[in-house]
């Protein structure tokens, strides 16, 4: 009853597919084979480490450098006020 209806004759499928004439060559096969060594994996990780500890310090001084810089401001404020 609630069945779909198909037509009698289904329309063919065209007989000529597109073929590039030129394909594009596989470069992964003219790929060179990589290989990490141990000692570069640990050489980056220490960089990584240097420089993150690096930037910290540089943050903390920074915030500490402001710090100083309020106290100060604020010192002199009350010895000119006197």
């Amino acid at each position: 009853m609630f069945l779909p209806k198909y037509p009698d004759s289904p329309t063919q499928p065209p007989a000529h597919t597109h073929t590039p004439t030129n394909p594009a060559p596989d470069r992964r096969s003219a790929l060179p084979a990589v290989s990490v060594s141990t000692g570069a994996v640990v050489a980056v990780l220490t960089g990584g480490v240097v420089l993150t500890a690096l930037l910290a310090a540089v943050a903390v001084s920074a915030v500490s450098v402001a710090i100083a810089a309020v106290v100060l401001r604020s010192l002199l404020r009350e010895h000119n006020r006197r």
